[in-house]
C-alpha cells in the first residue's frame, strides 16, 4: 500500500512538471540521484497534513491561471496520479491537559490551492493525515466553495435515518495515516480544512514530549512572489499539579504568552520562506526527585452516561536513578504460525535478541514458541548468564521457523505453571500474537482464576498485537487481567521499535501491588480498568474511573519496593473546572469499557461506549464514521472559511458517504485459522501469484495493443528513455528496409 501510493505521487510529481505557474516560476522537482531509479517510498509519504489532485485524464493537468498549451495528452491514468497541492495558510495548536495525560489533542487549520488543474476542469482531492504515535481521530471538516463537509458519528442502528451513499470517502490509509476524499473540486480552488486528533503523549526518563508529523516537502510551497506564507503555532499546557513544570526544549522557536497558576500558554507565528520542514517536538518534566502522584476529580456533567463523578489517578516514577528495580523471572511466548512468516517474524526475533540483551544476571527467562504444537527453550526456568542468553539466541534461529496453526491457552498455562516458583523474583509473561482463537473469553476468564489463586505473587501478563487479525481487546483485556502492559504494531517497520518499548515499559517494576485507601471514604469507588498496574521506571500509571460521596483532600496509594519494603503516595485530590476531564479520558474509557463489553457480551456497556463515541466524535466498534455534505449559502469569496451549514438542514437532507477502517474490529478467526497474512496493510502477497499477476498482466496489455488508440494508450505510460530506444530501434530497422529495397530494385542490372 505505502509503495502504490509512493508511485501514485512520484507520477503526479512528474505530470505537474507540464504546468506554467504564475510569475515565471515551476514546482520543484523531487530532487534524485541520476542513476536512481529505485523508488524512495519513505520521501513520498506523508510527513504532515497534504492535500492531492487526483488526477485520471491527464489532460485535465494544467495552470488555473496560465494555460500551458502542451501537447494534448491522451488516454487515462490506472491508478490515477497524485498530484500534491500548494499550502496557503497552515495553523497549528496543541492541548496537553495535564502532567498524566495519556494524550495531546492536536488541531491543524490549513488551505490548499487547486494549482494543477484547469479552470474548465474538476477532479477528486484526497486529503491525508499523519497522525502521531498511537493517533486517533477526532474529527474533520471541509469546505470547497458553497459544499461543506464535516464527519459524524452515528449509532449502527441510525444508519437509516441518513442518506448513506456507497461509495467511500476515506478512512484510514494505514494505522496512523487518516485519509479523507472531497470530490469534484475544481481547479483554482481554496480547500479549507480543520482536522482534529489525538496522539500519545510520550514518557522517558522523567520527561514528557510530545512529536507531531509537520515536516511539508519542498513541493508544496506556493510562489514566494504569489502568496505570503505566515506560519502560526500554539501550545497550551495545563500540569494539574502544584509542583513546578520544568520546559525541556522545542523544535520551533515558541514565546510564553501567559501563565496562569498550572495553565501556560506558548505561541509561534511568523512569515517564512517556506513551511516547516521539521516536526514539531515539545519537551517537559513536572519537578519530582521521586515518586508522586495526584487525584483530579471532577463533577459528572448533564450529557454524561453516568451520573456518578469522575475520578483520574496519575503516579509518576520520578527520576530517583537509585531506585531498585525487580528481578525478573519473564516467560517469552512468541506464535510462530504460518501466517508469521516473513517480515514480522524476523522482526520479533530482532526484538526478542535485544530484550534478552537487556535482561541482567540474577534474572531468570524461558522461551515459548506456538503454533499447533509446543516449543520451549527449557524446561524450567533459566539464570540469565552469558552463556544462556547465547544459547538462547541460538535456539531461536532453528525454531523460529513460521508454520501451522495458532493455539493460545495451552502455552499461557505452561507459562503460569513455568512461574509458579519464580525464586523471589517478580513473574513475568510477555505474549506475542497476530492471530485470534475462537476460545478467547474462556482465556481471560481462565487466566483470571489462575491469576487469583496466586495472590500477590500473580504473574503479569503482557500482550502485544500484530496486525489488524488478532482481537486486540482480547489482548488489551488480557493485559488488563494480568496488571500487564498492552501494545500493538500495526506495520512490519514499527514492530522491532514498539516492541522494545513495550518490553521495557513492563519489565523495568519499581512499584508493585498498588492500592488506593479511597474505600475508607466512600462506598463506590469503580475503576475502568480491571486492576491497577504496577509503577515502572520508564511509564507513569494512569488510573480512571466514577466514585459517589466525599472524597478528603488527601489520599494514600501504597505499595510494595523491590526491597519488600511498603511505601505510600499521598494523592492530592484536586477538583478541576477549566480541563474537560470526560473529553479528556474519553479514548482510553472507550477502550476498556469495549474489551469489558466484549468479554462480558454486556449490551449496557456496549450502549455506554456508543455514547461517548457519539459525545466525543470518537469511532467506535459500536458505531459508524460517515462523512456529511451540506450545501451554503451563496457567500462571498474572501469569507468561504468561515461560513457555516445552514442551521434548517436536517440530516436527511444531508449526503453521507462512509468513512471505513477506524475501528480495530474484534479479530479475524477465519483468516487466522487459513494462516493468512497478519493484515498487514504494507504485506505483498507470496511471490507465486504476484508472478502470475505480472504474466496475466503482460498478456492483456500486449493484447490491448492491438487497436490503434490503445496503442496510443500504451506509449503515453511509456517511460522515455524506453520511448528513445524504440524510436532508435524503429529507425534502424526503417534503414535496413531501404536497404533491402534498394538491393532489389539494383539487382536486375546482372
Amino acid at each position: 500500500m505505502e509503495e502504490d501510493f509512493a508511485r501514485a505521487v512520484e507520477d503526479g510529481l512528474k505530470l505537474s512538471k507540464r504546468l506554467v505557474l504564475p510569475g515565471g516560476g515551476a514546482p520543484s522537482p523531487r530532487p534524485l540521484a541520476p542513476m536512481d531509479r529505485s523508488l524512495d517510498v519513505t520521501s513520498l509519504l506523508p510527513s504532515a497534513p497534504m492535500a492531492y489532485a487526483v488526477v485520471v485524464d491527464p489532460a485535465a493537468g494544467d495552470s488555473p491561471d496560465v494555460p500551458s498549451y502542451q501537447p494534448h495528452v491522451y488516454g487515462r491514468l490506472d491508478p490515477p496520479a497524485l498530484i500534491p497541492l500548494h499550502v496557503r495558510e497552515v495553523d497549528l495548536a496543541v492541548d496537553c491537559a495535564y502532567a498524566g495525560s495519556p494524550a495531546a489533542e492536536v488541531t491543524v487549520r490549513a488551505r490548499w490551492w487547486v494549482q494543477c488543474i484547469a479552470r474548465s476542469r474538476d477532479c477528486h482531492c484526497r486529503l491525508v493525515v499523519p497522525m502521531g504515535d498511537q493517533g486517533s481521530i477526532l474529527g474533520a471538516e471541509v469546505t470547497v466553495g458553497k459544499r461543506s463537509y464535516k464527519t459524524h458519528v452515528i449509532e449502527v442502528e441510525d444508519q437509516g435515518s441518513v442518506n448513506i451513499a456507497k461509495t467511500e470517502s476515506g478512512g484510514l490509509l494505514k494505522s496512523q495515516f487518516f485519509s479523507l476524499t472531497i470530490p469534484q473540486v475544481g481547479g483554482g480552488e481554496d480547500i479549507f480544512a480543520t482536522i482534529r486528533w489525538t496522539q500519545k503523549l510520550l514518557y522517558d526518563n522523567g520527561q514528557f514530549s510530545v512529536d507531531i508529523p509537520f515536516r511539508f516537502p519542498q513541493y508544496v510551497n506556493p510562489l514566494p512572489k504569489v502568496f505570503m506564507k505566515k506560519e502560526k503555532i500554539q501550545l497550551t499546557l495545563n500540569s494539574g499539579v502544584s509542583k513546578e513544570v520544568l520546559l525541556k526544549g522545542s523544535s520551533h522557536p515558541l514565546k510564553e504568552r501567559s501563565r496562569q497558576g498550572e495553565k501556560l500558554s506558548f505561541f509561534h507565528e511568523a512569515v517564512v520562506e517556506n513551511w516547516s520542514n521539521k516536526d514539531f517536538t515539545f519537551s517537559y518534566s513536572v519537578y519530582s526527585g521521586d515518586l508522586s502522584g495526584g487525584m483530579l476529580v471532577q463533577p459528572s456533567t448533564l450529557r454524561d452516561y453516568d451520573d456518578r463523578d469522575m475520578f483520574f489517578i496519575f503516579l509518576l516514577p520520578g527520576n530517583n536513578q537509585k531506585r531498585k528495580i525487580f528481578r525478573r523471572a519473564a516467560v517469552f511466548i512468541i506464535d510462530t504460525s504460518g501466517s508469521m512468516e516473513g517480515k514480522p517474524l524476523q522482526s520479533v526475533k530482532n526484538a526478542m535478541y535485544t530484550a534478552l540483551s537487556e535482561l541482567v544476571h540474577g534474572d531468570y527467562f524461558n522461551i515459548i514458541t506456538f503454533n499447533d504444537e509446543l516449543h520451549s527453550f527449557s524446561s524450567c526456568l533459566e539464570q540469565v548468564s552469558d552463556k544462556t542468553i547465547e544459547n538462547a539466541k541460538g535456539w531461536m534461529d532453528s525454531n523460529f521457523i513460521a508454520e501451522g496453526g495458532t493455539d493460545i491457552m495451552h502455552p499461557l498455562s505452561e507459562a503460569i505453571a513455568l512461574l509458579s516458583s519464580s525464586n523471589d523474583a517478580l513473574p513475568q509473561i510477555f505474549l506475542v500474537t497476530d492471530g485470534s482463537v475462537e476460545d478467547e473469553r474462556n482465556i481471560c476468564l481462565t487466566v483470571k482464576e489462575q491469576l487469583a489463586t496466586r495472590g500477590s505473587k500473580s504473574p503479569r501478563v503482557s500482550t502485544f498485537g500484530l496486525g489488524s487479525y488478532c482481537n486486540h481487546y482480547f489482548l488489551r483485556m488480557l493485559a488488563s487481567i494480568g496488571r500487564g502492559h498492552y501494545d500493538a504494531a500495526f506495520d512490519t517497520g514499527s514492530i522491532e521499535g514498539r516492541m522494545l518499548q513495550w518490553f521495557q515499559k513492563a519489565s523495568n517494576t519499581t512499584v508493585t501491588n498498588i492500592s488506593i485507601d479511597a474505600t475508607k471514604y466512600i462506598q463506590e469507588f469503580e475503576v475502568d480498568s480491571e486492576c491497577i498496574q504496577d509503577i515502572s521506571a520508564n511509564y507513569p500509571v494512569c488510573v480512571s474511573g466514577r466514585y459517589q460521596g466525599k472524597l478528603p483532600e488527601v489520599l494514600i496509594a501504597k505499595g510494595y519496593l523491590a526491597d519488600r519494603s511498603e511505601i505510600s503516595i499521598e494523592l492530592r485530590v484536586q477538583h478541576i473546572k477549566d480541563i474537560p476531564l470526560d473529553k479528556v479520558l474519553a479514548k482510553q474509557q472507550m477502550d476498556l469499557l469495549t474489551a469489558k463489553a466484549w468479554l462480558y457480551e454486556n449490551d449496557q456497556l456496549k450502549r455506554k461506549v456508543a455514547k461517548l463515541s457519539i459525545q466525543n466524535s470518537i469511532p467506535s466498534e459500536y458505531t459508524h464514521t460517515v462523512l456529511l455534505q451540506t450545501i451554503l449559502e451563496k457567500i462571498d469569496q474572501a469569507q468561504q472559511g468561515k461560513q457555516k451549514p445552514k442551521k434548517n438542514t436536517s440530516p436527511n437532507e444531508q449526503l453521507a458517504t462512509s468513512l471505513n477502517g477506524l475501528s480495530l474490529g474484534f479479530g479475524d478467526v477465519a483468516a487466522t485459522r487459513e494462516n493468512l497474512s497478519a493484515g498487514f496493510g504494507d504485506t505483498k502477497p507470496p511471490e507465486r501469484f504476484e508472478m502470475f499477476e505480472k504474466a496475466v498482466g503482460c498478456c492483456s496489455r500486449l493484447a490491448d495493443c492491438c487497436c490503434c488508440m490503445c496503442f496510443i494508450n500504451a506509449c503515453s505510460k511509456m517511460n522515455d528513455r524506453c520511448a528513445i530506444a524504440l524510436a532508435q530501434f524503429c529507425g534502424a530497422l526503417s534503414c535496413l528496409a531501404c536497404v533491402e529495397c534498394c538491393s532489389l530494385c539494383c539487382g536486375g542490372s546482372d
